[in-house]
């Protein structure tokens, strides 16, 4: 995405064309993640209030290799006395003995607890509220709004930086191809 939206911006084109150009690689696997990740803590804390015991959940991550961002976001939730049950339930999986390798939470999955935990600690939103919030998708809109403004931001970057176009294709050795700036792969 970081190559798409620069090469739009080095073309010399308008800002809505580097917008949407960047825009339009949000999907699923990128950016939407937030998005599944309300669902499955949703999901997850739904059936651990039901059934007592977790669901799995995917590992983004393992116990050597864990996620500063998720550190953070924690820090910050504690500040702001933000956790609530979705996250403390997300704790208490991380502890619980299992035969399973525990859970490493990853970013996507603190945000969607914390927001989770956000709706639901506000008092303004009943649960019907917050299934209809997360139905909607929320939180992958309130995501394209905060990826929006960084686009705009690296695009008016590239202009201010005066990067144009070389035409030019720098080899990465390693890979075996070169990305060319004005067009995506050439393959050496």
């Amino acid at each position: 995405m970081l190559l798409l939206r620069g090469l739009t911006a080095r073309a010399g084109k308008d800002l809505v064309s580097c917008l949407v150009s960047g825009l339009l690689t949000i999907g699923p696997r990128f950016g939407g993640a937030n998005d599944d990740a309300v669902w499955y803590s949703k999901d997850a804390y739904d059936r651990y209030e039901k059934e007592g015991h977790p669901c799995s959940w995917n590992r983004a991550q393992n116990r050597d290799n864990k996620d500063k961002r998720v550190e953070l976001l924690q820090k910050f939730a504690l500040t702001f006395s933000i956790c609530g049950n979705t996250w403390s339930m997300l704790l208490k999986l991380k502890t619980t003995p299992s035969p399973r390798q525990i859970i490493v939470l990853n970013v996507d999955g603190a945000i969607g607890s914390l927001f989770l935990d956000l709706l639901a600690g506000s008092g303004m939103f009943t649960k019907e509220e917050v299934d209809e919030i997360v139905g909607i998708g929320y939180l992958y809109e309130l995501f394209v709004l905060a990826r929006s403004i960084g686009l705009i931001g690296h695009t008016f970057d590239q202009k201010r930086l005066k990067r144009p176009s070389t035409g030019r294709c720098s080899v990465h050795k390693n890979e075996g191809f070169c990305i060319a700036e004005r067009t995506l792969l050439c393959f050496t």
